[in-house]
C-alpha cells in the first residue's frame, strides 16, 4: 500500500469550484473532487502553521497546552511509527518553518526530507547590503518592524533568484514530490508527504497567473494583518493575487493527478489534499488570521480523500472531522494501531458513511478564543478579563516560531507530571508571555448556526444551546487532558448551570455598560479602546494625563478623542503604532 498527502498552506474552500466558487478557476480540484470524497465539515484544529502540523503527527489538541513549537520529545509522531513499521516516509515542502526553532523537530521524524528553498523571507541567498525598500511597517512596534522588515528584505533578495515559474518554490517542490514518485512507483509500503507553502502570504505569483485574472504587477504580495474596509481598488488587488495563486495550486495539483493516472496508482495508493487553515479576506471587514475571531473562512477548510479500499469517488460527506483525524487514518491504512493517546479517528466510517468520528470539535489559538463546533453551531469563548496570569505553557521544547525562550521566560517554572500523555515524564511549566493576539475578552463569548448562517453575520442570544455546548466543550477540553486553570481563564468554571450561563450575561451586560474609572464612554468599541490605550502607555505619567484629560467631561468619549489625544500626547515616530493597536481594540466583532 502507498499513500500520498498533497498540503497547501492557507487554502480557502470557497475559493475552489468544487465548494461553489464561479470566478475561481481551479479544474484540477474539480478534477480531484470527480475522483474522491469531499468533506464539507472539515474543521481545523490548533492554528497556525505549526500547531497544526503537530496534529499531523500527534493526531492531538496542541493548542490547549502550548503554542507554536516543536514536536515534543514524549510525542507519538505518526510518521516516525510508520518509519519504525517498514513504511518509508519522505517529506518535500517549501515551508520555511520546518527549519527554524519552532519547527525543528518535525522533518527528522521522517525517512528522507527535501526542502525548497526561498519562501517568505526564508534566510536563503546570502546578501549583506540588500538595498530593499519596504514601506508599511508603520503599525508594528519595535521588535516587530524589525522581524518583519527582516523578512521582507530576505523575500525581495530571493525572488531575485527566482525569475522564471520554474524557478518558482511551488514549482520545485511538486517536482520533488513527482521524482520521488518516478523513482519509486513501482516500490511499496511508503508515504509521501508534498507539502506547499503556497497559497500562504506573501503571495509571490509568476505573470503567467496574474494575467488570468487580469491583474498588473503592483503588488509585492505582503499583507499586514488588520481591520480594514480596504479601497475597492485595493480589495480587488489583493484577492485577484490570491485567486491567481489559488489557480496555480491548482495546476500543480494537476500534475500529481496525472501522475497517478500514467502510473495507474489508484488501484493502491490513498490520496489526501488538505490544508492547515483559512484566511480572512476582507470577511468581517478583517485581513489576515491570529487577531479576529476564528470565523468559517479561518476554521471549516477544504478535505478530499480516496482510499483505494472502498473506491468511493464523486461524492460529499458531511459528517464532523478534523485535523487530528487525519494522522490516524494514514495509520489505519497501513494496518497500525493508534497510540493510545491519539484523540484522532480514522476517517473510514465517514467515507463509507456508517457513522460519524465526533459529536462536537474543538479548534483555536492557544491563549485565544476557544471554539466549539458540533456540525451545525459553532460557539466561541473568549478568555476572562486580566486573566492572563493564568496561562501557561506545558513543554520540554522552549522554543518559539524563529527563537529559543529568553531567560526571562525560564525565570518561573515548575515541573509538572499530571499529563498521561507525557507517558510519566515531567514536563515545563512556563508563564506564557506569547499568544498570537492580545485582549481577545474584547470579542466576548459568540454563538453562530453557521449550516444557517456560513458567514457568520448573526450572532444567536440562546442560553439553553450555549450551555449544551459548554457541557461538550468542558467534556472535550477533559478528554485532552487540558490544564485546570484554563477552566477558570475561560471562566467555564463558573458554568454548572443553565441558570449560570444566564447570569454570566447579566454579569456581560454589567459589564458592557459604558463606565469605567469614572469615565463615560459613547460606546463599547470606545471604552475597549481606551482601555488597550491605557495599557499601551509605559510611561505612568502619561497614563495619568489620559484619564485627567477625559476626567470630567460632559460628553461621552468618543473613538475621535482617543484618536485626537494620540495625535497630541505621542511622539510622531510612535503614533501609527498606537494608531494601528487603538484601533484594532475598537473593533469587537
Amino acid at each position: 500500500m502507498k499513500a500520498i498527502q498533497v498540503m497547501f498552506d492557507t487554502l480557502r474552500k470557497d475559493y475552489l469550484t468544487p465548494y461553489g466558487a464561479t470566478d475561481t478557476m481551479t479544474p484540477n480540484f474539480d478534477r480531484l473532487a470527480e475522483k474522491s470524497v469531499r468533506f464539507d465539515h472539515f474543521f481545523t484544529g490548533s492554528l497556525p502553521c505549526m500547531p497544526a502540523r503537530r496534529e499531523l503527527h500527534t493526531g492531538r489538541y496542541n493548542f490547549l497546552h502550548r503554542g507554536w513549537g516543536p514536536v515534543e520529545p514524549f510525542d507519538d509522531s505518526a510518521p516516525e511509527i510508520l518509519k519504525a513499521n517498514g513504511v518509508y516516509t519522505h517529506l518535500v515542502t517549501d515551508h520555511k518553518h520546518y527549519w527554524r526553532d519552532g519547527g525543528a523537530t518535525y522533518h527528522p521524524r521522517y525517512s528522507s526530507y527535501e526542502f525548497i528553498r526561498g519562501q517568505e523571507g526564508d534566510s536563503w541567498k546570502a546578501k549583506v547590503d540588500k538595498n530593499v525598500d519596504v514601506a508599511g511597517l508603520e503599525n508594528l512596534n519595535a521588535e516587530q518592524k524589525k522581524r518583519k522588515l527582516a523578512s521582507i528584505s530576505q523575500d525581495m533578495v530571493n525572488r531575485r533568484y527566482m525569475t522564471r515559474v520554474e524557478d518558482h518554490p511551488l514549482h520545485r517542490t511538486v517536482e520533488a514530490g513527482l521524482d520521488f514518485l518516478r523513482e519509486n512507483k513501482n516500490a511499496d509500503q511508503w508515504f509521501l508527504q508534498i507539502e506547499c507553502f503556497d497559497p500562504h502570504e506573501p503571495f509571490f505569483v509568476p505573470k503567467k497567473y496574474l494575467d488570468m485574472y487580469n491583474v498588473p504587477e503592483t503588488f509585492d504580495g505582503w499583507l499586514t494583518y488588520t481591520y480594514d474596509d480596504f479601497s475597492p481598488e485595493k480589495r480587488a488587488m489583493i484577492l485577484g493575487y490570491y485567486k491567481a495563486l489559488i489557480t496555480m495550486c491548482d495546476d500543480y495539483l494537476g500534475k500529481v493527478l496525472d501522475f497517478m493516472d500514467e502510473a495507474n496508482l489508484w488501484d493502491d495508493t490513498m490520496l489526501i489534499v488538505n490544508t492547515d487553515h483559512g484566511f480572512m479576506l476582507g470577511e468581517h471587514e478583517w485581513w489576515g488570521k491570529n487577531i479576529m475571531p476564528v470565523y468559517n473562512e479561518i476554521a471549516n477548510i477544504p478535505f478530499f480523500i480516496w482510499d483505494p479500499r472502498q473506491k468511493q469517488q464523486g461524492i460529499s460527506r458531511d459528517q464532523l472531522s478534523q485535523t487530528i483525524d487525519i494522522p490516524a487514518t494514514i495509520l489505519e491504512f497501513f494496518g497500525m494501531d493508534r497510540p493510545e493517546h491519539m484523540k484522532g479517528k480514522p476517517l473510514g466510517s465517514i467515507i463509507n458513511n456508517s457513522k460519524s468520528n465526533h459529536d462536537a470539535v474543538l479548534f483555536g489559538y492557544f491563549g485565544s478564543n476557544i471554539n466549539i463546533a458540533d456540525g451545525e453551531y459553532v460557539y466561541m469563548r473568549a478568555p476572562k478579563p486580566n486573566g492572563e496570569e493564568l496561562l501557561h505553557e506545558y513543554t520540554l521544547s522552549p522554543m518559539r516560531i524563529n527563537r529559543r525562550f529568553t531567560k526571562e521566560e525560564l525565570s518561573n517554572i515548575s515541573l509538572e507530571d499530571s499529563f498521561a500523555f507525557t507517558k510519566g515524564i515531567s514536563v515545563l511549566k512556563i508563564r506564557s508571555s506569547d499568544i498570537m493576539a492580545e485582549n481577545y475578552q474584547r470579542f466576548g463569548n459568540k454563538l453562530f448556526h453557521y449550516k444557517n448562517d456560513p458567514k457568520q453575520l448573526q450572532p444567536l442570544d440562546d442560553c439553553s444551546k450555549e450551555f449544551e455546548l459548554i457541557t461538550k466543550m468542558k467534556q472535550l477540553m477533559k478528554e485532552n487532558e487540558a490544564p485546570p486553570e484554563l477552566y477558570a481563564y475561560y471562566g467555564l468554571d463558573r458554568i454548572q448551570t443553565i441558570e449560570d450561563v444566564i447570569n454570566e450575561h447579566k454579569h456581560q451586560e454589567a459589564q458592557d455598560q459604558l463606565s469605567v474609572s469614572g469615565l463615560t464612554f459613547m460606546n463599547r468599541s470606545s471604552k475597549e479602546g481606551y482601555l488597550v490605550l491605557e495599557k499601551r502607555l509605559k510611561d505612568p505619567l502619561q497614563q495619568e494625563a489620559l484619564k485627567n484629560d477625559f476626567t470630567g467631561r460632559s460628553q461621552p468619549v468618543s473613538a475621535d478623542d482617543l484618536q485626537k489625544w494620540v495625535s497630541d500626547h505621542i511622539a510622531k515616530d510612535k503614533q501609527a503604532f498606537i494608531y494601528y493597536q487603538l484601533n484594532l481594540a475598537m473593533r469587537i466583532d
